[in-house]
C-alpha cells in the first residue's frame, strides 16, 4: 500500500535562494528507495515551500524520515517552521495516472 508525506517549510530565505538549494539536493532524493515521485510547491502568499512524496509502501516512508537526508531538511532551508504530515493512500482519482499506479492498479 502507498504512503504519502506532506512536508511544509516556512524560511526566512529569499525564494531565490530558497530555490536554488532545492535545486541542490533534488538529485539525493532520486535515489531514496521506495520514493516513487516528489513533487515541489511554493505558496506565492507566505514563499513557503512544500514538497510531496509518494513512497511505494509505509515501510518505505518510515525509512526515509530516519534516514540523514530527511533530518536534514530544517537545517538545508534554515526553516523557521517545519510541518510534516504522513497519509496512507486510499485510491486514486484517475486509477491509471500519478506516482501510485502500481499501487492503486493492484487493489482493484
Amino acid at each position: 500500500m502507498g504512503a504519502i508525506l506532506f512536508v511544509r517549510i516556512k524560511s526566512d530565505l529569499s525564494w531565490k535562494e530558497f530555490e536554488r538549494r532545492l535545486a541542490d539536493r533534488r538529485p539525493r532524493f532520486r535515489d531514496v528507495p521506495g520514493l516513487q515521485q516528489k513533487v515541489y510547491g511554493r505558496d506565492n502568499a507566505t514563499g513557503g515551500g512544500c514538497g510531496i512524496y509518494f513512497f511505494d509502501s509505509d515501510e518505505a516512508l518510515a525509512e526515509f524520515r530516519d534516514s540523514e537526508l530527511a533530518r536534514t531538511i530544517p537545517d538545508a532551508y534554515e526553516a523557521v517552521d517545519v510541518r510534516r504530515e504522513a497519509y496512507e493512500v486510499l485510491y486514486s482519482l484517475w486509477r491509471d495516472r500519478g506516482p501510485l499506479v502500481d499501487a492503486d492498479s493492484a487493489r482493484g
